[in-house]
This record gives structure tokens, sequence and C-alpha cells, in this order.
């Protein structure tokens, strides 16, 4: 599912760190070279390399860079340089601080992670931040998204496959009862949205379809304005459709007048190790274009040619 394309044989990272050294010094920078190495290296080899790199120069990976590359470009690279826990925990830094009711970002770190994954980003977290993930939402975040957000970054999920299909009916039932009364911040409905895991909840949406006749995001579409109902279907489609939820948001990032570089950044640079491949398809089927080339007839340069990486063009 992964698109990342990693060479049969891989250098030593002392290697890669001596041919990105090279890529820094001199009159210009050889983006190239920083693509074709960083572009095609899995995250426990490029751990390695900023490893090797610090040892062997002084200097940290990720400020060599900094210090060569800018713009769109920069951020794709350092994004992608970055450990995955690391990665998520400076975008939900930035979300947290920036927050906005459109922001999705959360919902999707703390819905298409496992349990241990997003334990490890609350680490990073702390380890960067030298604060908790919770408090800074807390502090950022009011109201009913406050309510929602901060148990959903908390959770530790059961990751087993067993589901209790009696309770999967019982819970659909309470969530459609508190839909029918526009009671969409209820305890019950974060309860359940933030507690159960993944096998439980697709039974209980399941369930719902089936019981009342319609998905469940159907009866969250009372008011499609509405940021707050918006942010539940965000957070049911990450459990139950990630790659279509990643292919709308990479076809919004992309479509219209502007490109979205910061979302199509951060879809590319946090699924190619993970499901990009599926997000490629469902965007295929969804455009009949191919998202390379979508890719490429809106982003250029270095930028352009370190996301056709990621997306494991030849």
């Amino acid at each position: 599912m992964a698109t990342l394309k990693v060479p049969a044989t891989v250098p030593p990272a002392a290697d890669d760190c001596e041919q990105l050294r090279k890529a820094f010094q001199g009159w210009g920078t050889n983006e190239a070279l920083i693509i074709s190495i960083l572009g095609h290296r899995d995250a426990a080899q490029r751990r390695a390399i900023r490893r090797a790199y610090a040892e062997t120069y002084g200097e940290e990976l990720l400020r060599s860079i900094t210090d060569e590359i800018s713009g769109d470009f920069e951020r794709a690279v350092i994004l992608w340089t970055l450990d995955p826990a690391e990665r998520d925990a400076v975008l939900a830094n930035e979300a947290a601080r920036k927050w906005q009711p459109g922001n999705r970002v959360l919902v999707e770190i703390a819905c298409t992670r496992g349990s241990a994954q997003l334990f490890a980003v609350r680490q990073a977290y702390h380890e960067r931040f030298k604060r908790s993930l919770e408090e800074d939402i807390a502090a950022h975040v009011k109201g009913d998204f406050r309510k929602l957000l901060v148990p959903l970054v908390s959770a530790y999920r059961y990751d087993g496959p067993e589901v209790n299909t009696r309770l999967a009916h019982s819970e659909a039932k309470i969530l459609h009862e508190k839909i029918q009364h526009k009671a969409y911040s209820d305890d019950e409905i974060i309860r359940i949205l933030t507690t159960r895991s993944k096998p439980q909840l697709l039974a209980t949406f399941n369930y719902y379809n089936d019981a009342f006749g319609h998905p469940i995001n159907k009866d969250l579409k009372a008011d499609p304005k509405d940021e707050y109902l918006k942010t539940l279907r965000a957070i049911i489609r990450c459990f139950t459709c990630p790659d279509r939820y990643f292919e709308k948001v990479v076809r919004q990032a992309i479509a219209g007048l502007g490109t979205d570089e910061s979302s199509l950044t951060r879809v590319i640079t946090t699924r190619a190790e993970v499901d990009l491949k599926l997000i490629k398809e469902a965007y295929q089927k969804r455009n009949s274009v191919p998202l390379e080339r979508a890719v490429a007839g809106d982003t250029s340069g270095d930028y352009e040619s370190m996301l056709l990486a990621l997306l494991g063009q030849e």
C-alpha cells in the first residue's frame, strides 16, 4: 500500500551522509541529489542517516537542509525526513496553535494512527515542545471542539479484532437518538467516538446503516456548513474509509485556481509509507486522472520532483 520506492541495495548511512554533505556544499545546492537519497529511504534508514550525520559533522541534518533550501520544497523534505511520530507532533502543534474550526489535522492524526502510534506522537510532542498535546489543544481550542478533540487525541484504543455485537447495536441506537435530537456534542456521542476500537466503531456504523436505512454521516449533514458536524463526519470517514478521506483532501488541495501546498504536502509525506497507493487508486477512480499527473500539473521544480518521488514515480 506504500508508494515509497527504496533501492534493492541501500548504501550505508555514512555514505548517504557524505553524499548529502556534498549536495549542501559549494556554490549551489544539488537538490536532485537530496531527493535521490532522502526521497528513497524508509523511516528507519532516514533515522540512521540523521544520527550518522550529527555524529560525523556535529550538526543536525534538518538544520543543514533548512540552511540550503526553502519554500514548499524545504517543508516537504523536512516533514519527510522527520520520524513519523515526530512529524505528527510537529503537524499537531501547528494545528493546535493556529487552530481554526475547519482544520482537520488533529482528527487525521487521532483517527488514522494506531494506538501505539498515537501514544508515540504524544511522547514526541512532550520531548519536542516540553508540553502535552492535550494541554495545547485545551489552551487554543474552545467550546464543543475542545470537548471533542482533547479526548480524541488522548485515546488509547483497543487494537484487537474483537467486536461486541450487542454493544454495537445499543450504541448505534444511542447515536441515532442523540443525532435525531440534534445533540451533536452530547457526552455519549463523544464517549463512543473517542473510546471504542476501530472494529467496534465499524460494527456500530454498519448496524446504524442497517437499522435506520442510511449511513450515520447522512444524518450528520443537517447543516452542511456546520464545521462541528463536518468534524464529526471527518472522524467517521477516517475510521471507515481513510483512503477516500485523504483522496478528498488531495483533490481539494489541487482543485481550483490555487494549490493548498500545506495539505498536499501533509498527505503525501504522512501516507507514502502507509497507504498512498490506495489513495492514488481512489484518486484515479474519482477523477479519471493519475494523481502523479495532477500533482505535476499543479506544482513545479524541486517541490514537484520530491512529491513525485514519494508518489513512487519512476
